[in-house]
This record gives structure tokens, sequence and C-alpha cells, in this order.
């Protein structure tokens, strides 16, 4: 039997929505050129759907231009600190808060600069805006006359590079960083405009802690009524079952768990229709599972020494009935050494190393929603469940790779 058109063409226009909402949930931020191209393209070209089905379940905006889409992502935890921002190289180090000033004055720098930049005039600025008393007196200091002060700026400028905000036309990072040379950048100013995902602009802001700040930056209109109540209440779910990697029911508020109660199976459903994700659901939350294991910027298990080690410690967890404290993690790892230590990297088998073997799993598990950690240790979370690994199951690099996790769906550029 013939498939009438009109149904290929519906599974056609689907199947191009879906492509289209899961390359904004992945990298929310699509120029025009560059590899993003593709996907750019078929957002803007479904940009009006995209647009009313991300304010009206998620709040949030979609702006398409003849250079960008941005999707402007809100997470449901402003606070959240599992997932920050890594340098765009192999070794993809967390950045840290020297890391996180640099990238907002190379911002500044950039914003009042001209098309096309040098990497050594920026820094010219960066060091000048850092002169700044209210910086000082924060203490912030910044030279650049330091290595390690220019392996910092050199990631800001790899991260800028990796969001299409800059184009490098010559030269490279490293030479400016061993003092040997420059790099020459365009500067993509509509991506720039675009990095800033909050409801209104900073100088409107006059709250005085930092946590009320970026409560006023991403406050939405009075709910003063029914409607807007629940449709609040729409929004933050389906924006953490979207970003999370798990919605735990002990998270929410008896408002919100009453909603989820009576919506789950709408909210889920229409999630699944848009982007392919699955809904598990389970007596302690739910989770948005991605087949295509695509949706994700942390992956549970990973190859090599840290992501074996991950998955060891993660076994070791489930059989815990309460907190786990850092020192009996490294007790672990210790004696885990001793048994597959054949299959880990030099650096990791030599004396001292568990502290960041340790340290490094626990930040991707905590991320992952598998674990929490508290003044007492880390705690195991429910989701840990399946990691846990019979007695006939032997853990080693090859077979890793069989267990599954819900996947963490990409959450920057915020």
């Amino acid at each position: 039997m013939t498939t009438p058109l009109a149904e290929v063409l519906d599974g056609q226009h689907a199947a191009e929505m879906r492509k289209a909402a899961r390359a904004l949930l992945k990298q929310p931020l699509l120029p025009a050129h560059g590899p993003s191209a593709d996907a750019y393209r078929l957002v803007r070209r479904h940009a009006s759907e995209l647009r009313e089905w991300f304010d009206r379940n998620t709040g949030w905006s979609l702006r398409v231009d003849s250079e960008t889409a941005r999707l402007g992502k809100i997470p449901a935890h402003l606070a959240d600190a599992t997932h920050p921002a890594r340098e765009a190289t192999r070794s993809a180090a967390p950045f840290t808060r020297r890391r996180y000033v640099l990238l907002c004055l190379a911002l500044a720098a950039l914003e009042r600069g001209e098309a096309q930049i040098a990497l050594g005039r920026l820094a010219d600025q960066v060091v000048l805006d850092a002169a700044d008393p209210r910086l000082a007196a924060a203490g912030i200091q910044f030279t650049l006359d330091r290595r390690d002060e220019r392996l910092d700026l050199a990631a800001v400028v790899r991260l800028l590079l990796s969001f299409g905000v800059l184009r490098r036309v010559a030269g490279d990072e490293d030479a400016y960083v061993n003092g040997a040379g420059d790099a020459l950048y365009d500067v993509e100013r509509r991506v720039l405009a675009g990095l800033l995902a909050t409801r209104r602009g900073p100088s409107m802001v006059r709250a005085a802690t930092w946590e009320e700040r970026l409560a006023e930056l991403t406050a939405e209109t009075a709910l003063d009524s029914d409607e807007l109540r629940f449709r609040a209440l729409r929004r933050s779910l389906t924006r953490r079952l979207l970003d999370d990697p798990v919605l735990y029911y002990d998270e929410l508020t008896d408002a919100e768990l009453a909603y989820l109660t009576r919506q789950r199976g709408f909210l889920t459903a229409r999630i699944t229709e848009l982007t392919g994700l699955v809904a598990e659901v389970r007596a302690e939350g739910i989770a948005m599972v991605d087949p295509d294991d695509d949706l994700t910027d942390l992956r549970m298990p990973e190859s090599g020494t840290h992501g074996h080690v991950t998955l060891l410690l993660a076994e070791h967890l489930t059989s815990a009935d309460g907190p786990v404290s850092t020192a009996d993690l490294m007790s672990r790892v210790t004696d885990l050494a001793a048994e597959h230590g054949g299959f880990w990297s030099k650096s990791a088998r030599e004396a001292g190393a568990e502290e960041e073997l340790v340290e490094q799993a626990v930040v991707r598990l905590a991320a992952l929603g598998l674990v929490s950690r508290t003044s007492d240790g880390v705690v195991p979370r429910p989701a840990l469940a399946r990691y846990a690994v019979g007695e006939t199951v032997v853990v080693t690099p090859r077979t890793a790779g069989t267990a599954e996790v819900p996947a963490q769906r990409k959450a920057s550029p915020r």
C-alpha cells in the first residue's frame, strides 16, 4: 500500500522539528556559519513553531536572525555548580573563579572593540579593566605576566571560539602563552550579543546579594492568578525534565508534586513528541532518557581510567545505606588499584593519586544526579541503583560500557 503523501510530509516535518529542537537543547547558541550551519538553517526553517513550543512549555525565549539562533535557557537551579564551563581542549578542565572573571572581562573588552582583535591586545584591555578598584577590593588582580594567567586567558579564548564568538584568522593561543607570538581573531558581534540569557538587563538589577541578583535577573511576571501559577508550574517542571538528569520527587514543593502527579503523562508526552526523549518513571522520580545518547555533556560510564574508577565507585556506593566519607572512598580506590590497576594509566597508580581520582568521580556522579554531597560525605541517590552489579559480573574497562544512565542534557552556554 502506498503511503499517502500527506503522511510522508507530516513525518518529515516531525523529524525536522525533532532534529532542530535537539540541536538547540544541545547547543543553545547556534551561529549561522561553521559547524553549526546545518542545524541553524533547520532551526530557522521551523523557528515559529519552536518558539511557540519553548515559550508555552518552558518559558525559554527563542531568537532567530540572519546570524544566530539563540535559545534563552534558564536553569531550574540557579546556583547549580555541577556543570561548570570547561576548557575547549582534550583535558576539558572546569573553569575556576579566575577564569570566570577573565571571561567577563574579555566579553566586556570585545563588546567595546573592533571587528578584529589580537590576543595580545585583548590581554592589554583585560589588564586595564582589572585595575578597577572594586575588583581589587574583591581580591581580583591580573597582570598576565605569569604563564598560568596567560593559560587562563587562552582557555577563555578557546571557549569563545567554541561558542562562535571568535573566529581564528591567524596564529594560535599556545604561541601567546609561551611568549613566542600572537593570534588574530574576527569578532562575531551578533553571536557575542546573544550570549547573555536573562529576562532583564544586569543594569536593571538592584539586589545586593548574589542569590538575590540571580533571582532578579531571571524573575518571571507576578503570579497573581491561578492560570499564571499553573503556567509557572508547567514551565518549571518541563525545564527540569529537559535539563536535569533526574527529577526527584523529594526535591519538589507540594504544589509542584501535586501538579506533576496530575499532569505527568501530558508533560512527558509533549517532551517525547518534540525531542525523542523517553520517560523512565520510578518510585523516586522521573528521568527523560535519550536513546541516542546525544543530548549530554557528561556520560556514564566513560572510557579511560577516570571513567573506570567512577563506574567502580558507583557500584561500591550502591551498597551504602548512608553517607560515605571521602577517606572511605580513597581507601576503596586503593583496594581497586590492586585489582584493576593494570588497566589504569601510570599516573593513576602512583601513591597519592587516590584523592584526585575520588574527587573527579564524585564530581561526575553528582552532576548526573546519582549522588549528593553533604557535610557528612557522599550520599547515594536512588538513580545510582542502575549501577548495582551482581556477583557474577566482572567490571573491567572492556565491559564498563554496557551500563546505561539517564543522559544529562547540555546546559551551557546558559
